[in-house]
């Protein structure tokens, strides 16, 4: 079996400032250590430059985001590997 997977790391934010680079820079390193903790406490360790980000905004998608602080989330993707990380999956909003 495979010991690889992935997970999601979220940020909140304020739609207003997307446009600001190093706001986002921001949001995109709290989403990754999200995800790094999220690994940790799953017992696996995050693949080192494996992180993909997605920014959704109640402006620009169609995905309900109501009850989202902020109405902006920066999503980060990440790789893990250790034991048991081939039974983690990042699918649809959750971690799985």
């Amino acid at each position: 079996m495979e010991n690889t997977g992935t997970l999601f790391g979220w940020a909140f934010g304020d739609p207003a400032r997307q446009r600001e680079d190093s706001y986002m820079a921001g949001l995109q390193k709290e989403a990754l250590h999200n995800a790094t903790e999220t690994a940790r406490a799953k017992g696996v360790a995050v693949v080192e430059g494996s992180e993909a980000f997605t920014a959704l905004s109640a402006e620009d998608t169609l995905v309900e985001l109501d009850h989202a602080p902020g109405k902006l989330v920066v999503r980060c993707t990440v790789h893990v590997e250790g034991p048991g990380a081939g039974k983690l999956h990042a699918e649809g909003p959750m971690n799985g």
